[in-house]
């Protein structure tokens, strides 16, 4: 039971060593002393270097940010039941802390299984905050420097354009989080990410070089409010035009993955009838010039393929000659099943290439380009509770369309601010019966004083967002009804902490009497067992929203977590009774206390319990 493999660890990762250990397994000869030689490795991979220079995009801190992502951390999640919603049966995550070290400690749990990423960073404005993640000040060389900390302690500052690393501290920010988004994502995932003018082309390059260029989708537009602050200043002359939108940023982890069409709604005029639209188009394809009703164009083509222009062509042909004295075009159409098409000439000749026309038939939305002008970007939450600038939920339900995200798929957003996605998600599923989980992450950061939040009685940001998602959740259910019975509007709260564990890593010399009498148990006084529970969730890499439930055996408090996916007793000096109870019910992972036991023969009892009652049972303790 001392072998040091049956120890939970409770440190995530490190990345960067997993990496080296996979370009071993492939190339064992590029790694020597830990080191990964890359010029031998270029060299074997067929690669030509000429000179030292190529493209790259770079900034100061860099190297930084890239080794960032890699390195491991040793904190934990801590379970907050009752600040939660419907803890016992939701599906649903709110996690408050630093997202850098929480995407860290998600990449086990979540690790390509995140189906749609949408985030809303800082736009680095100048105004808003920066997370800044440089460990080797000091919290008072931090103070000094930036004076700005959330309530806990977590770091971030105003970046402000006096700043000299005004854009190197944010790509700096937001590289590492990208790098750890994408290992979240599914082979078919998809990342949205919302940015101002500001920063678009210095994140559209990080993108290309975490997700890879050839992963771009596209860039979205959306709405912004206009404040028309120009007009105030027309007769002065402008310095520059306003602002009437802001990007989303769209992109794949691979390239196979497909989207879903995503329509705006028509007009009342549109939606009940078509309309005759010139059939060619100037895109220069000569293989796309036939005959059709006696004109082949000189240039451009013609925008279906010749036999189905051929059939629109006979099928208008008999709609004339025996249903249009009897019934419009749309009532024939809609009489075929929606199904034909029609070519015909203009009967006045005019038009491209003699009036060839195709009929467009009505429709109750439009198909979406990357125009979504008709939406702001931001709109009030319309539950009542203060957030300045909330996404808008309509964009947020578009873009989930779009994604191709399941019914059960998980929806991240790592800067939930006021959880907007969060609502988008839950409305969603009532409209279409869906199954999707979210996973909401936020610092919390101090409401201002004066400000309405503040005014209204919220400490942090945190706080209006778990609001929000209650409120929005109670209005779903009432505004839709039965429709929203089996919608999942509850959430587990969960708060960034360091590790549960006492960090015992002294020199012999550097003992007390204080450390040894501390030393008596090396878990943290403070510590629940529903806090070692998802300690041991997030070292073994299981999902933080199963069903858990806990029972007494012989006097002693079990968790059983999933049906037995893990099933763990953190009391001290349990009995030998206990240990064959859950023997029997051959959970797959069992996890107990060190000090459960008094004795190494104890310990090694407990071994031989599980060879013989659940031998495939991985049996660990803390």
């Amino acid at each position: 039971m001392n072998n040091p493999d049956n120890k939970m660890k409770f440190e995530t990762p490190d990345l960067t060593a997993v990496a080296r250990a996979k370009i071993a397994e492939l190339f064992p000869g590029v790694v020597v002393e830990g080191k990964v030689n890359f010029d031998l490795l270029r060299s074997m991979l067929g690669d030509e270097v000429f000179g030292d220079e190529a493209y790259e995009f770079t900034w100061v801190g860099k190297r930084a940010a890239i080794a960032e992502a890699g390195r491991p951390i040793r904190k934990t999640l801590r379970p907050c039941p009752e600040e939660s919603r419907d803890w016992d049966t939701t599906e649903n995550l709110y996690i408050e802390g630093d997202n850098l070290d929480v995407l860290k400690l998600l990449q086990e749990s979540y690790l390509g299984k995140v189906k749609m990423i949408y985030i809303d960073p800082p736009y680095n404005t100048g105004n808003d905050f920066i997370y800044r993640d440089d460990f080797a000040q000091s919290r008072e060389e931090y103070d000094e420097e930036a004076g700005v900390y959330n309530e806990d302690g977590d770091r971030l500052f105003r970046n402000t354009e006096a700043n000299g690393r005004f854009h190197s501290d944010w790509c700096s920010m937001i590289y590492p989080r990208l790098v750890l988004a994408r290992n979240l994502l599914a082979p078919d995932g998809v990342i949205f990410i919302s940015i101002s003018e500001e920063e678009v082309h210095t994140l559209k390059q990080i993108c290309n070089e975490v997700f890879g260029e050839s992963n771009f989708r596209n860039a979205i537009f959306t709405r912004r409010y206009d404040k028309n602050l120009n007009r105030q200043f027309m007769e002065q002359g402008l310095v520059t035009m306003n602002t009437g939108l802001e990007y989303i940023l769209m992109y794949s982890r691979v390239q196979a993955t497909t989207y879903n069409p995503v329509f705006r709604p028509s007009s009342e005029k549109r939606s009940s009838h078509g309309y005759w639209k010139s059939f060619w188009n100037d895109a220069d394809r000569p293989t796309m010039r036939y005959d059709v009703l006696g004109i082949i164009p000189s240039s451009g083509q013609w925008k279906w393929e010749k036999e189905i222009a051929e059939e629109a062509v006979a099928n208008y042909a008999l709609y004339v000659e025996k249903f249009a004295k009897t019934m419009t075009l749309e009532e024939y159409w809609e009489s075929t099943d929606k199904k034909k098409k029609f070519i015909r000439r203009n009967p006045n000749g005019k038009g491209k290439n003699q009036g060839v026309e195709h009929w467009v038939a009505p429709a109750d939305g439009i198909l979406r380009n990357t125009n979504w002008s008709d939406l702001l970007a931001s709109k009030p939450t319309g539950v009542d509770v203060p957030f300045d600038s909330p996404k808008n939920v309509e964009v947020l339900q578009e873009l989930i369309r779009l994604s191709n995200v399941d019914k059960e798929g998980i929806v991240l957003d790592f800067f939930s601010g006021s959880a907007t996605t969060a609502h988008a998600v839950m409305q969603l599923n009532a409209e279409d019966g869906g199954k999707r989980k979210f996973i909401m992450v936020q610092l919390p950061e101090v409401c201002a004083e004066g400000t309405e939040a503040a005014k209204a009685g919220y400490k942090n940001i945190c706080e209006i967002g778990k609001e929000r998602i209650r409120r929005a959740g109670d209005k779903i259910k009432e505004e839709t009804g039965l429709m929203a019975q089996g919608v999942d509007i509850g959430f587990r709260v969960l708060k960034l902490a360091d590790t549960n564990m006492n960090e015992a890593y002294y020199a012999a010399g550097e003992y007390t009497q204080d450390m040894l009498s501390m030393m008596e148990s090396n878990i943290k006084p403070d510590r629940n067992d529903m806090d070692l529970l998802f300690g041991c969730l997030l070292d073994w890499g299981l999902p933080l929203s199963m069903p858990h439930t806990h029972e007494k055996i012989d006097g002693f408090t079990v968790h059983t977590y999933n049906g037995g996916d893990l099933i763990a007793c953190f009391e001290e000096h349990i009995s030998e009774k206990v240990v064959r109870e859950i023997a029997s019910r051959k959970p797959l992972r069992a996890v107990f206390r060190d000090s459960s036991f008094t004795s190494s023969p104890e310990k090694i009892n407990v071994f031989e319990i599980f060879k013989l009652l659940a031998p495939n049972t991985t049996v660990k303790v803390i």
